[in-house]
């Protein structure tokens, strides 16, 4: 069975903004297929703090790759951004052979996104990162919180608030 016809067949589940769907140190059992809304990965450290791993966007599968293949526990946590709607699929559904070209496509589009992230990331300055997402992402400075977005680019959001202040002078 294909992931439309998966999705055909699955139930929608409406959550609101601030829903979790995995939590850090669980064992993830399924995908999450976006159909709207936005949701994030997100680590939460011992003193309280967050970093930001990646954003899903609707038309995109929400899981943790690395946890996946490696069958360990959940390093971030899943949680909606926004309010939104899903449809949740076994990842064993990922396993089966005639899924197989499914699978391939995933790993080589998150290969790449983990790539020019990690490009982005080790190559500019926090104004540059910035610029970056605003570029390539444009839509994300009205979908997401200032606090996510500067944990994404690797800044705290005073950082991220005097950047855009410097920018708009420019």
């Amino acid at each position: 069975m294909q992931l439309k016809q998966r999705l055909q067949a699955s139930h929608k589940k409406p959550l609101p903004a601030g829903a979790w769907l995995l939590h850090q140190g669980d064992i993830q059992s399924q995908f999450y297929y976006l159909h709207h809304g936005v949701v994030r990965a997100v680590y939460h450290s011992a003193r309280g703090t967050e970093r930001v791993k990646e954003f899903y966007f609707p038309g995109e599968c929400c899981f943790l790759y690395l946890n996946w293949l490696t069958a360990t526990p959940a390093d971030y946590s899943l949680q909606m951004v926004t309010a939104g709607e899903i449809s949740e699929i076994p990842l064993s559904f990922l396993d089966a052979a005639e899924n197989q070209d499914l699978k391939m496509q995933l790993l080589v589009q998150q290969l790449a996104y983990k790539e020019k992230k990690e490009q982005m990331l080790l190559l500019n300055t926090p104004e540059q990162r910035y610029q970056y997402v605003k570029t390539h992402f444009p839509d994300w400075e009205s979908l997401l919180t200032q606090r996510d977005l500067a944990s994404y680019i690797g800044i705290t959001p005073v950082s991220l608030s005097r950047i855009r202040q410097r920018l708009n002078k420019g």
